[in-house]
C-alpha cells in the first residue's frame, strides 16, 4: 500500500471535483456570444487546468481504502452530470443550428469544446459509474457513453481491458513505439469487435445465442439511435452533423487518454498464454493536483487497475518505485501525444528505465514488442 499521508473525506473534500461544472456556463456563454467565447470550454480544460497542475503541485495523500465516512458528496457529482449534459449537449445543438452569429469556424471550436466536455467529463464519469454494483450508476453510465456512440466502451472496458491489459489481447494497451496516429485507427476498428466477442462468449457460456435479448449490444443499439435521432429532430442535417462531430472529439479524447495510461507497459508472460497478475507497475500513475480533480482521480490508473471496485475518492497515489510516474498531468501528455516524435523522445526512455527497473531479468525485449506490436516491432 502506498506510503503517503492519509486525508479525511466530506463535503470541503469533495468541493474541488465539483470545479468542472463551471465549464458547463462557459459552453452557454460561447453558444450565445460567439467569437473568441467559443474557446472558453477548451481553454479551460486544457490551458487552465495545466496552469493550475503547475501551481497546486502534487497531491500524493491518500484517504484510508477502507473508509466508512459517507461518499455522499463525490457520488453525487458523477449521478446529476448525465442529466446536465444532455441538456447542454441537445440545447446547443437546437440554439446553434438557428443562430445568426455562428459562422463555420465558430461552430468547429464550439462543438469541440461541447466533445470536450463529453469526453472528458462525460465518458470519465460514465467509466465511475460502469464500474459500480448500481442499477441507477449503471444505467446512467449506458446513457452518457450512447450520448457519444461508444456504448460499446463498456464492455471493451470491463469484460477484455480489465482482463487483458498489458497482453496482446487488450487493444487499447498502446504497444511500444506505436505512434497515436496509428494507434487510434486501431482501437477504433478493434474494440467494437472484441467488446462483441467478450460478450457473445459470455452468453455462449449460458448456452444463449448471440442475439439473445440479453446482449448489451441491443441496449447500446438503441439509446444510439434514441440520440441520434433527437439530434436530427433538433438540428436537422446541420445538428446531426455537429452530434457526430462532438461525439468523434470525445471519443479521441477517451483514447487518447487510453494511449497515455498504457503505453509502452506489458505483463510478465508465465507461459501457456497465462500473465502475471497486474499490479500498479503496470499503469502509467499521475499524481497532479487539479488535473485529477477535472478527471475525478483517472490519473491514479494504477490503483485503478490494481483495485477497479475502489470508487474515485478512495484510489491510491503511489511512489515513483511502485508504479512509473508521467512527468505531467493527461491535459498535456495527451497533446505531447499527437506529435509521435515528440512523444516517444518523453516516453521511450521512460518505458525502458521502467524494464530495467521492474523486470532487469529480461534481457531481451524483442518478443514481447512483436507479439503487442508486430508492424513496430
Amino acid at each position: 500500500m502506498p506510503n503517503a499521508p492519509t486525508k479525511t473525506l466530506g463535503f470541503l473534500q469533495a468541493l474541488p471535483f465539483w470545479f468542472a461544472l463551471g465549464m458547463v456556463p462557459l459552453a452557454v456563454i460561447g453558444a450565445t456570444q460567439g467569437g473568441w467565447y467559443t474557446a472558453l470550454v477548451p481553454g479551460c480544460s486544457i490551458i487552465f487546468y495545466s496552469i493550475l497542475d503547475a501551481v497546486t503541485g502534487l497531491d500524493q495523500d491518500n484517504a484510508d481504502p477502507q473508509s466508512t465516512e459517507s461518499l455522499f458528496w463525490y457520488r453525487l457529482l458523477t449521478l446529476i452530470w448525465f442529466p446536465i449534459q444532455f441538456v447542454i449537449l441537445f440545447w446547443t445543438i437546437w440554439y446553434a443550428t438557428r443562430a445568426d452569429h455562428l459562422g463555420t469556424l465558430e461552430l468547429g471550436v464550439l462543438f469541440f469544446g461541447i466533445g470536450i466536455l463529453t469526453g472528458t467529463v462525460g465518458i470519465n464519469y460514465s467509466h465511475e459509474l460502469m464500474h459500480q454494483k448500481s442499477r441507477l450508476e449503471r444505467w446512467l453510465g449506458d446513457l452518457l457513453l450512447a450520448s457519444v456512440l461508444y456504448s460499446h466502451f463498456r464492455s471493451e472496458h470491463l469484460r477484455v481491458h480489465h482482463l487483458h491489459v498489458g497482453t496482446p489481447r487488450d487493444p487499447v494497451t498502446a504497444r511500444y513505439n506505436e505512434g497515436f496516429h496509428r494507434f487510434f485507427p486501431r482501437v477504433l476498428c478493434q474494440c467494437p469487435q472484441s467488446a462483441f466477442r467478450a460478450e457473445a462468449a459470455m452468453l455462449a457460456r449460458k448456452a444463449l445465442p448471440w442475439w439473445h435479448l440479453s446482449n448489451p449490444f441491443w441496449l447500446y443499439a438503441a439509446l444510439q439511435a434514441g440520440m441520434l435521432a433527437l439530434a436530427a429532430a433538433l438540428g436537422g442535417w446541420l445538428g446531426l452533423l455537429l452530434f457526430l462531430y462532438q461525439a468523434l472529439v470525445a471519443i479521441w479524447q477517451l483514447e487518447a487518454v487510453n494511449y497515455v495510461e498504457h503505453y509502452g507497459l506489458t505483463r510478465r508472460h508465465l507461459g501457456d498464454g497465462k500473465y502475471e497478475h497486474v499490479r500498479p507497475h503496470h499503469s502509467w500513475n499521475a499524481a497532479h493536483t487539479a488535473s485529477n480533480w477535472l478527471l475525478i482521480n483517472l490519473q491514479r490508473h494504477s490503483d485503478h487497475h490494481y483495485k477497479p471496485d475502489r470508487r474515485f475518492p478512495l484510489l491510491q497515489t503511489y511512489s515513483q518505485d511502485e508504479a512509473p510516474q508521467l512527468p505531467l498531468g493527461y491535459p498535456i501528455m495527451v497533446f505531447i501525444a499527437m506529435v509521435p516524435p515528440l512523444w516517444k523522445r518523453v516516453m521511450n526512455r521512460r518505458v525502458k528505465d521502467w524494464r530495467r527497473f521492474h523486470y532487469p531479468d529480461i534481457t531481451d525485449w524483442h518478443p514481447y514488442n512483436k507479439a503487442l506490436n508486430p508492424v513496430t516491432a
